[in-house]
């Protein structure tokens, strides 16, 4: 059974910094794509940063460049998404998806991942 569990959210202060996790389980990491998605309030959920089979990262969103990172540690069957100097329209709830098909490159489309995780909140406040 594919799934993938996300965790890692909570509240910050401008300038602070999280580390998303997403465990994965019930298929093999390195044969696919795993993208990032934001949902701000009252937003439509948005691509963030996505890894693909070949560890290429694929960056979907301006706002986020230098500022976040994604990596993986396939021992650990895990995605991460490192987040610095956050800004308070990064508050929303994080979602990590699997891409529908292996060896595929990112995409930026929700319809092209078959798989998600439940979320996690992320609140950047003073």
């Amino acid at each position: 059974q594919v799934q993938l569990v996300e965790s890692g959210g909570g509240l910050v202060q401008p300038g602070g910094s999280l580390r998303l996790s997403c465990a994965a389980s019930g298929f093999t990491l390195t044969h696919y794509a795993i993208n990032w998605f934001r949902q701000a309030p009252g937003k439509e959920r948005e691509p963030i940063l996505c890894i693909n089979y070949r560890n290429m990262h694929t960056p979907y969103t301006d706002s986020v460049r230098g500022r976040f990172t994604v990596s993986r540690d396939n021992a650990k069957n895990t995605v991460y998404l490192q987040m610095n100097s956050l800004k308070t329209e990064d508050t929303g709830i994080y979602y990590c998806a699997r891409r529908s098909e292996p060896y595929s490159d990112c995409s930026g489309f929700l319809s092209s991942y078959d798989s998600w995780g439940q979320g996690t909140q992320v609140t950047v406040s003073s």
